[in-house]
């Protein structure tokens, strides 16, 4: 009986806590992203994620984005830009929300594919050596994702430092590589969820 009344108990405090909250969102986020490599101009991203609140203070979800930048190779140290080309990834998300206030600070990881668009030809003179174009191929990496930010009502703005390991490529004489980590700076809003 006391095994059963336990129970019960605890059947009737989650589903206090359940209520508390609308477990079901959807963020739409806009910013900036940037690759790490050096030289290579950022430019324009957007996201779509939908949430679903386990708790109060904890959602999974599933990030749709897409972030526009351009490639950038390396070749002996040097620098070489490319053109601009989609970096889409798709990720399974987790998110901690501290606090119960109104204004609430987060970090979150994720974890899924990036799929590297391509970003044309990049010429290279390398010592004296007739130039070479060396083509961007798309590419597709499992990649992680870890980020920060703070969640006022339903106004979000958070910083995501994307870890997508580097390409190589290897169809010329010239050993190229390609970083595609990238940082988001994005500000958007939680459509639903919220407190009842």
């Amino acid at each position: 009986m006391k095994k059963y009344l336990a129970g019960v108990l605890m059947l009737v405090a989650i589903s206090a806590t359940a209520q508390e909250y609308k477990p079901f969102k959807v963020n739409l986020s806009v910013g900036f992203a940037k690759p790490l490599n050096s030289g290579v101009s950022g430019g324009f991203l957007a996201t779509v994620e939908p949430k679903y609140g386990l708790s109060d203070n904890f959602d999974l979800g599933l990030r749709l984005e897409l972030a526009s930048v351009a490639r950038g190779i390396k070749q002996n140290g040097t620098t070489y830009t490319g053109d601009v080309g989609a970096f889409t990834s798709y990720l399974l998300t987790g998110t901690y929300l501290f606090g119960t206030g109104g204004v609430r600070p987060f970090l979150g990881v994720g974890a899924g594919l990036y799929t590297i668009g391509a970003g044309g030809t990049v010429v290279i003179s390398s010592n004296g050596q007739p130039n070479q174009n060396i083509q961007l191929v798309s590419d597709n990496k499992f990649g992680g994702m870890i980020r920060g930010g703070i969640k006022a009502g339903h106004f979000v703005a958070a910083v995501e430092y994307n870890a997508v390991p580097t390409s190589k490529n290897n169809s010329s004489s010239l050993e190229v590589t390609s970083e595609n980590a990238y940082l988001g700076i994005k500000v958007g809003v939680d459509l639903g969820g919220g407190r009842r």
